[in-house]
């Protein structure tokens, strides 16, 4: 007769060795799809995250405190955006983003690196990053429609809207009188 503990041992050791089989009705290669459009969206987003931090506490000049202020309110939407993204993908029985190397691998967002950089075009930079964020989200819409992941079609739908307000926000932000 067979001991039921190490019976129970060897079931648990082989569920641990044992490939995501996360259930789901899409197709394989829908998930894989899905998977590779939200862990570019994720790498995109990381980027945008850092960029708007980076700006955040490296701003100076006349308008500090409201620049201050609204790029750190806009890295936290940014960052807010990063665990549901993953968690989808993961739902789905993708695998997701590992590192800041892998994150630097698959961002499509431009790092901005320089020693300063003037208020207005630290503006504009994140604008155009939003704008160019807004439509990579779309993309991805497109291929979750494709597979009729709505789910994620409707994740996605709420992130253009925050995406495009801050568009509007670092635009308005930076029209002069």
């Amino acid at each position: 007769m067979k001991n039921p503990s190490s019976t129970k041992t060897n079931e648990l050791l082989q569920r641990r060795r044992a490939p995501l089989a996360t259930r789901t009705d899409l197709e394989a290669s829908a998930t894989k799809d899905i998977a590779g459009a939200m862990n570019g969206i994720l790498a995109d987003v990381f980027a945008l995250y850092l960029k708007t931090k980076n700006f955040h506490w490296h701003i100076s000049g006349p308008h500090f405190r409201d620049y201050h202020l609204l790029f750190d309110e806009q890295a936290e939407q940014l960052f807010a955006m990063t665990d549901p993204i993953a968690e989808r993908v993961r739902k789905l029985g993708g695998s997701t983003l590992k590192s800041i190397g892998h994150i630097s691998r698959t961002q499509r967002i431009l790092d901005n690196d320089a020693d300063y950089v003037e208020p207005r075009d630290m503006l504009a930079e994140l604008a155009d990053d939003n704008k160019t964020l807004t439509t990579r989200l779309r993309e991805t819409h497109e291929v979750c429609d494709e597979h009729r992941d709505i789910a994620s079609a409707s994740l996605i739908e709420t992130w253009i809207d925050e995406t495009e307000r801050r568009t509007w926000f670092l635009f308005e932000a930076s029209r002069r009188r």
